[in-house]
């Protein structure tokens, strides 16, 4: 599997903005409820923003697959972030989930990740009921280190971490460009 990353252009997050997970992953959902316009504008915005470090994945025919990012979107509020660390965030089209692919992803993400950032320490933020992700995590070497709940919210999290050098890649054909 060769997977490719560019920044997150308009086009693709408008798509990204789009996905429907099914329950309990509806909670990944951009779209819920009452979302206008102006809260359009603001989201694309914030995906398409260089700053914020937002990412395409497309896959061998160039189709989109997933988004990442690296820096404060992986965090969480009411997190402990004072360690350093980058953040990860990363999601697959709903239809490429639950097919177990995710570690797949994972590992190329991490592996775009240190090569563009070069930092010693990497860190996700995850719902603690998404145990699917916390096991594709567990399975690239990241540990849990602490669990919180999100501020003004009753959403449990698990920040899990692992040096550059404990990542462990499953090796499985993966490619970089």
């Amino acid at each position: 599997m060769e997977l490719i990353f560019k920044p997150l252009e308009q086009k693709e997050a408008i798509v990204v903005l789009g996905w429907q997970y099914p329950s309990p992953y509806d909670r990944y959902n951009f779209v819920r409820g009452n979302f206008s316009e102006d809260d359009l504008k603001k989201a694309l915005i914030d995906l398409t923003n260089p700053e914020n470090a937002f990412f395409s994945i497309f896959g061998e025919r160039n189709t989109l697959e997933g988004v990442c990012s690296f820096g404060p979107d992986g965090q969480v509020p009411g997190g402990d972030y004072s360690k350093k660390a980058l953040d990860i965030g990363m999601g697959l089209r709903p239809d490429l989930t639950g097919k177990g692919l995710g570690q797949q992803y994972a590992a190329a993400v991490v592996k775009f990740g240190i090569s563009r950032y070069r930092p010693q320490q990497l860190r996700v933020t995850i719902a603690a009921f998404n145990r699917r992700a916390q096991t594709v995590w567990q399975r690239l070497g990241f540990t849990p280190i602490a669990r919180f709940t999100k501020t003004n919210g009753q959403d449990l999290f698990t920040v899990m971490t692992c040096s550059s050098e404990g990542f462990v890649s499953p090796e499985r054909g993966i490619k970089q460009s």
